[in-house]
């Protein structure tokens, strides 16, 4: 049975982190019948794990010698010529107007004493212009004020469903959503705008920061609905997770990168600073060249320890600790390490995706009625490596901006009729051995691949995988990290050369004679994921 119940909504949010609560509320306000489906609970996603805080230029920071312009420059210096400068000028543009609007939902921000925003500098900024909650405790902060917000405006969730395919009509718009709950009992929800806001693919890897739910469902959603992805080969690493012995497995506890704002270096176990002459910023360096230069630390194994390098935060003390970063100090406690007095042990581990589904900045797709915001989504904000603390500007700016289209193309009559939704029978799609998976591509497809090892990844893939109907939560996750894994594999050996978070050994040089356009991929009926070429790429990317 495809279905055991049903139900209508004018806009399905899928995901209900910072991009879709933030999508939902002003869809709501804005008049429309809003459901969000998450397949946990509403605050299981990755926002409230999100420590820095939020990348902004407020109006009283333009007389502290910050302005809009050099955030703009800050993020496309960040993302090494994959930007699209026009969506960076809108999103950070707009960040003013959405913290505002989030402050107004009762979000509490660090003050400093004279009453103004307290900043925090980090990684690729020019200036202290991060603001945060809770000290290291932003994204938590964040995701409570909309989940109270959404609980406040009666906004209807529906938590423990897992979205399986999208709804088509026979003009193949995307009308609905097909969902199973945690007992694996299907149902449908009819909608002529469906958004995505379900997050990143941490879970392809072995060590990440992401939570368990992270498991790139959006982006196999989105491929098998007809949309372009772009970009997937631009997975950032974070480079100081806590290292929490051998073998670490799941999420691990992130040790934000305000802490190296506040004065914190990396250094080896003989004390060696690791990014001495490495780059002008050192320590401050953009995300894609720290990581990559504690991978290439760690390989000559210095004091005989070649999994972890230290982050010695020690000059901060005890105090600073419990008060600017409580997070960062619980972690560490609980792994027996006192940052106060001794340095933390770290290493990279998979962080953010900087490609996603093809959007404009207002949510668009090319698949009518398909819309998709924040981790899931690739606007352009990023290009090959996001400047730290822009994702939850981009939940914020672009959440409210596809609310707003969707209102907009529904008043235009832009969208399909959900009454012409066809109802399929659960799908069935190829998945992987999860643990193979993670295995594979932490050893070929993480910081530094080449050809060899990409093509390793996909005979694993080819020898572990077998087709399945997704009939539990479980099945569609494990389809999702395949595919998404095919998606990226694909991207990644395309572009021959390296580039913000896409380092390849065999190609280690930038090549911006052949590689300044995303690598833009569609799925074909046969089920793979395959790239579009620079002829192809116009109306998609």
């Amino acid at each position: 049975m495809s279905a055991r119940w049903a139900a209508g909504a004018d806009l399905v949010v899928v995901g209900s982190g910072v991009a879709g609560l933030t999508a939902a509320l002003r869809a709501q306000s804005l008049g429309l019948r809003v459901l969000v489906v998450t397949k946990g609970e509403v605050d299981d996603g990755n926002t409230r794990w999100a420590q820095g805080g939020v990348a902004v230029v407020l109006p009283d920071q333009h007389d502290e010698g910050d302005s809009v312009q050099a955030h703009i420059t800050d993020t496309l210096t960040a993302g090494a010529g994959l930007c699209d400068e026009a969506a960076v000028r809108a999103i950070v543009g707009g960040g003013p107007e959405a913290v505002t609007a989030l402050r107004a939902l009762g979000a509490v921000f660090d003050a400093r004493p004279d009453g103004r925003l307290a900043r925090t500098r980090e990684g690729g900024h020019s200036a202290f212009r991060v603001v945060h909650a809770g000290g290291d405790a932003t994204g938590a902060e964040v995701e409570r004020a909309l989940v109270t917000a959404a609980r406040d405006g009666r906004v209807a969730v529906l938590e423990q469903h897992v979205a399986v395919q999208a709804l088509r009509t026979p003009s193949g718009a995307v009308a609905g959503v097909q969902v199973l709950d945690d007992r694996g009992v299907p149902g449908v929800i009819t909608a002529p705008a469906v958004l995505l806001a379900t997050g990143g693919l941490g879970q392809l890897y072995q060590a990440t920061s992401n939570p368990e739910v992270a498991t790139g469902d959006g982006l196999a959603l989105a491929l098998r609905a007809g949309a372009p992805v772009a970009d997937l080969e631009f997975v950032q690493f974070h480079p100081t997770v806590l290292y929490t012995g051998e073998g670490a497995r799941g999420r691990c506890p992130l040790v934000t990168e305000a802490v190296r704002g506040e004065g914190a270096v990396l250094v080896d176990a003989t004390g060696a600073r690791v990014m001495a002459g490495v780059h002008p910023l050192a320590d401050l360096a953009p995300r894609d060249v720290v990581a990559a230069a504690i991978t290439r630390h760690m390989a000559r194994g210095r004091g005989g320890v070649d999994d972890h390098v230290f982050l010695d935060a020690t000059h901060l003390g005890a105090e600073a600790f419990r008060t600017r970063f409580p997070t960062v100090l619980a972690a560490c406690l609980a792994a027996g390490v006192d940052p106060a007095v001794e340095p933390i042990p770290v290493a990279p581990a998979a962080h953010f995706s900087c490609g996603g589904v093809v959007t404009d900045v207002d949510g668009r797709t090319a698949v009518p009625g398909l819309y998709a915001a924040g981790e899931v989504a690739r606007t352009g904000l990023h290009g090959a490596n996001r400047l730290a603390s822009n994702s939850l500007l981009e939940g914020l700016v672009v959440g409210a901006r596809s609310a707003e289209a969707v209102a907009a193309d529904l008043r235009g009559g832009r969208l399909a009729d959900a009454r012409l939704a066809v109802v399929p029978d659960l799908p069935s799609a190829p998945v992987a051995d999860r643990d193979s998976l993670q295995r594979v591509m932490s050893r070929y497809a993480a910081i530094g691949r080449e050809a060899e090892g990409l093509a390793i990844v996909g005979s694993v893939l080819d020898v572990t995988t077998a087709n399945r109907v997704l009939d539990t939560r479980a099945a569609v996750e494990d389809a999702a990290l395949t595919l998404v894994a095919r998606a990226l594999l694909a991207a990644a050996a395309t572009r021959t050369e390296s580039r913000g978070c896409h380092v390849r050994t065999d190609f280690p040089e930038r090549d911006d004679r052949a590689w300044t356009h995303p690598t833009v991929l569609r799925m074909t009926p046969s089920g793979q994921p395959v790239p579009l070429y620079p002829a192809e790429l116009r109306g998609v990317a």
